[in-house]
């Protein structure tokens, strides 16, 4: 699973209407017979819980896959290492620490998509693994070229053991899309070794008040910063297709401490003159008015 830039979508949150396809599947004569009925999702705040906003992201990530790297996938390049739709590059930032350190280190990407981070890793002698929720997406890495794992599981529970990893990172994955971010990050300190960093990104909280639009109408406050009720998608029957989970600045604070972590940093890119590209409500009007993308360094002891 993997939203290295928040897609866009219908309704409060999102303006661009995406066509959902629900397969609906029937017993007829002892065969199965299936149609596709196309519709759009209703977009609401509710609770969700782990295992609905686990199911509705698999699903969405499955289904938007091959929309999303088609899309995007100029921007994000095949061996890039991009932490948001500023831009801002890892080659750049070194946010994992000096490129010329990263020889021989282990490193997990959670919510990887197609392994762009993860194959530019390997480009500089790390040792990767790249793990998602969404299979299709790990076949869009299989389709690029991975020379390294790829693993498809959830990241609230990592299928590896103690003390695997020097590193651990991930680009707008994983992180906003779980009603329990904690347990994702105990997990992630689990598997690292002493010492070990953990850097993420995500929609900076403070987007969550405006409108998802990427003109001046996208800079007018229009919710409470401080409603952390979920932004969900649901189907005509009530079930959540796509769940988002907002946080406050703060609050993604406390989570780190309370997973165990040491926040060393938090990076908050401005809008670079070069970047001319929207996406989604990402764009040069907002970008040089208000943060997008807040970027969490961490270490555990």
């Amino acid at each position: 699973m993997t939203a290295r830039e928040r897609p866009e979508r219908t309704g409060t949150r999102g303006h661009r209407s995406f066509e959902y396809y629900c397969r609906i599947t029937a017993e007829a004569k002892g065969a199965t017979v299936e149609m596709t009925e196309q519709y759009e999702p209703e977009a609401t705040r509710r609770p969700s819980g782990e295992a609905e906003s686990s199911r509705a992201s698999r699903g969405w990530w499955d289904r938007n896959a091959d929309e999303y790297q088609n899309e995007h996938g100029g921007f994000l390049g095949d061996d890039r290492f991009v932490w948001g739709p500023e831009g801002l590059d890892e080659a750049e930032a070194g946010l994992l620490g000096p490129a010329s350190g990263l020889r021989g280190l282990d490193v997990l990407e959670i919510g990887a998509g197609a392994a762009q981070c993860s194959r530019w890793l390997a480009a500089r002698g790390a040792r990767p693994v790249a793990l998602d929720l969404s299979h299709r997406q790990l076949q869009h890495a299989l389709r690029i070229g991975s020379p390294f794992p790829l693993v498809e599981a959830d990241a609230g529970a990592l299928p590896f053991a103690d003390g695997s990893f020097d590193l651990a990172c991930s680009a707008y994955g994983a992180i906003p899309f779980v009603a329990d971010p904690v347990q994702v990050m105990r997990e992630v300190r689990r598997v690292l070794r002493p010492g070990g960093r953990w850097v993420f990104s995500v929609t900076h909280p403070i987007r969550w008040a405006f409108p998802d639009e990427p003109g001046p109408e996208g800079l007018s406050v229009a919710a409470s910063y401080f409603d952390r009720t979920p932004y969900v998608e649901q189907d005509e029957a009530g079930r959540a297709v796509y769940v988002e989970h907002h946080r406050t600045l703060g609050d993604r604070v406390r989570e780190v401490v309370k997973a165990g972590f040491r926040l060393i940093d938090l990076v908050e890119p401005e809008w670079p003159d070069w970047n001319h590209q929207e996406w989604g409500g990402w764009s040069p009007l907002r970008g040089h008015l208000i943060p997008g993308t807040a970027i969490f360094v961490c270490e555990r002891d």
